[in-house]
């Protein structure tokens, strides 16, 4: 499923336009995306958790010239699915 589609099955389920259902995604994702670079927690109750995660900076090597390189420390955003979320979806792969 892509963005349109989303936003599709959201307007169906919803009753609303198209128009109102992108909105309403924008909003949703723009909300989202600003409380993570802030650094807050965003907790959707019986879907999931999105989270900032620090990675600690580290030394790798290069695959081509197989060199040591140093790789910063730095920020990543993460997902961790709630118990219901996990459930539906494995209860979905049963079937």
């Amino acid at each position: 499923m892509n963005k349109a589609d989303l936003i599709d099955a959201i307007a169906k389920k919803a009753e609303m336009t198209k128009k109102d259902a992108g909105a309403a995604l924008d909003a949703i994702i723009e909300s989202i995306s600003a409380s993570l670079a802030k650094g807050e927690k965003v907790t959707l109750v019986g879907f999931g958790t999105f989270d900032v995660r620090e990675r600690k900076a580290r030394t790798g090597v290069n695959p081509r010239t197989k060199v040591k390189i140093d790789i910063p420390a730095s920020k990543a955003p993460v997902f961790k699915a709630g118990k219901e979320l996990k459930e539906k979806v494995a209860a979905s792969k049963k079937k």
